[in-house]
């Protein structure tokens, strides 16, 4: 089978497709026939190392527990495990493939957990692959920052792959949003539903007053004590700085909600595998909007 494979740190050249073994899925696997995937961020900052923190997790000096990178994937089971009960061949499926990777392939193998489930039924598979990393980044933050119907939300950088989500994800929970994005991007979150927009190139974080019950950076761009100083007392800041823990069940929450018309993806740009090097040179460029899919069957 055809991947993706990079043997050293560096810049999207170090991307190399190679024929590799398809693999056999263990006794709680699926094996799954990629059809589409994504860049991420959590992608290129593995094939760089960057931050250099990357490299205690990956490798000191050159990659050696991940060489296929892929974070998430749309497809549909091959094959699975022995033990594999809820999953059978010929189902279509999205997934988070965690800190394994591995979606740059052909075909990879996922244990059966909370990071897979049924493809919704109103997306195709370049679209459901959009969604596991960064909705599921966008609810287990909101979630753990406990919003409800009537939070005050704030979300800066709403208009990247966890922005878009966590705006519509809080609208759907009946939220207020605040989002915070460049000039360019306004009528994109606008169309995604949030109540009110701030241009941070132009304007000041607080032009609609303080007392956020929310301030999710959706970039890691904000500072903790500017964050502070927008929210009310006994308000939450988060950032994707840090990890909340996955709890069981947030895909399937993901897609019910996609299901149900009240969660959509953005997706900006398309490439084959093959392209994979621009692809990845665009995403680093920090100009994408919403998520860049790559098209691998």
């Amino acid at each position: 089978m055809k991947a993706v494979i990079y043997e050293k740190y560096g810049s999207p050249q170090v991307l190399e497709m190679r024929e590799i073994v398809k693999p056999v899925p263990r006794e709680n696997e699926v094996l799954i026939k990629v059809h589409a995937t994504t860049v991420s961020a959590g992608d290129w900052r593995l094939r760089k190392a960057d931050p250099f923190l990357a490299r205690l997790f990956n490798g000191l000096w050159r990659p050696k527990r991940v060489n296929i990178l892929g974070f998430e994937l749309a497809g549909v089971v091959e094959a699975v495990g022995k033990n594999v009960q809820d999953y059978k061949a010929g189902d279509a499926v999205f997934a988070s493939c965690g800190l394994r990777f591995g979606a740059y392939a052909e075909y990879t193998c996922l244990p059966v957990n909370e990071l897979i489930a049924i493809k919704p039924a109103n997306m195709s598979f370049e679209e459901a692959a959009t969604v596991p990393v960064g909705g599921l980044t966008a609810l287990r933050f909101l979630k753990e920052a406990g919003v409800k119907a009537g939070s005050k939300v704030m979300i800066y950088g709403s208009s990247g792959s966890v922005g878009t989500f966590a705006l519509q994800i809080a609208k759907a929970c009946g939220a207020d949003v605040t989002a915070v994005c460049s000039t360019a991007n306004s009528a994109l979150v606008k169309m995604l539903g949030a109540d009110r927009v701030i241009d941070y190139t132009s304007e000041e974080l607080g032009k609609y007053g303080a007392g956020y019950d929310i301030v999710l950076d959706a970039v890691g761009k904000i500072s903790k004590a500017n964050a502070k100083a927008l929210i009310k007392p006994g308000g939450r800041y988060v950032t994707v700085r840090s990890q909340p823990k996955a709890k069981y069940g947030n895909l399937q929450e993901l897609k019910e909600l996609i299901e149900a018309g009240k969660l959509m993806t953005v997706i900006d740009r398309r490439y084959p595998l093959e392209h994979i090097r621009d692809a990845h040179a665009y995403v680093e460029s920090f100009r994408k909007k919403g998520n860049v899919v790559l098209n691998v069957v």
